[in-house]
């Protein structure tokens, strides 16, 4: 078992004992960082678990805001009466072996320096 595989049996396994998870929530979204890191913070405030993930680190910046301003803040923000923490952002790196500039940075250090996140 690869790496990608033994996170993908991790995420059937752990979502299989979920009762907020279901194949029917699992889709495709049109390509809009923003829009799919946005609309998993309104599942995540619902309370259901929510895994949105951009396909390769280098392009979760224009999401930056989304995790950083609403996602890390939402907790503070309503008076601890909402939060996000069912939410998981998935973003490998280094995954195909080229693309230089697009396909090749680590950004977590950025989110990792963000105080609620």
């Amino acid at each position: 078992m690869n790496l990608f595989q033994a996170v993908t049996s991790a995420l059937d396994n752990s979502l299989a004992k979920d009762p907020t998870a279901g194949k029917d929530r699992v889709f495709n979204t049109p390509l809009c960082e923003q829009g799919i890191v946005g609309f998993g913070i309104g599942i995540a405030v619902t309370g259901a678990t929510a895994i949105a993930e951009i396909q390769f680190a280098d392009y979760i910046f224009p999401a930056f805001d989304q995790i950083v301003n609403e996602a890390a803040k939402y907790r503070y923000r309503s008076g601890d009466l909402f939060n996000c923490g069912s939410l998981t952002i998935r973003s490998p790196w280094g995954c195909v072996g080229h693309g230089a500039l697009y396909h090749s940075q680590s950004p977590e250090a950025f989110f990792a320096h963000c105080p609620g996140i």
